[in-house]
């Protein structure tokens, strides 16, 4: 976009993109530098965003890790992980994961392992099966205690 806007062009502009979804500080941070505004004024935008209620980081790592595990599927730790990029402070991780409902959580992990397992169908060797599943949920982001107990869970049902 490297074209610079005014200054009242880029608050419209920085108005409807933090309308149109929740975003980090750091984010708008960087799409007004993209814009050509200088720090002074990208330090005045991004106030009058948090004062008008258009930036708000507890919000915004709220809803990120909501459709992150509801929508993709992903644990705490690469939920974590996305949060840290976007530079969100460790306070709100923190409060934002006190929205995830833990019974919900196991849930969705056990859909997971189970949609491996059937992606795996064809894998004769148990153990190499069950360590190709274990490693899938590793990089979906969940806990290892929770992916053996998930695992633990499955063979008993």
């Amino acid at each position: 976009m490297g074209s610079n806007f005014s200054f009242l062009e880029a608050k419209h502009k920085i108005e409807s993109y933090c309308a149109y979804q929740d975003r980090s500080h750091f984010e708008v941070k960087n799409k007004l530098f993209s814009w050509g505004q200088s720090s002074e004024q990208v330090d005045q935008l991004t106030a009058y965003l948090i004062e008008n209620k258009f930036l708000d980081e507890g919000r915004f790592a709220d809803s990120y890790v909501s459709g992150k595990l509801r929508i993709k599927h992903w644990g705490r730790i690469k939920i974590r992980q996305g949060l840290r990029l976007k530079q969100i402070p460790e306070k709100i991780i923190q409060l934002a994961f006190k929205t995830i409902d833990p019974d919900e959580y196991f849930e969705i992990l056990k859909k997971e392992i189970l949609k491996k397992q059937k992606d795996l169908s064809n894998e004769k060797d148990p153990w190499k099966k069950k360590a190709k599943v274990l490693r899938y949920a590793q990089s979906k982001g969940f806990e290892n205690d929770l992916i053996y107990d998930a695992l633990a869970t499955l063979e008993e049902e």
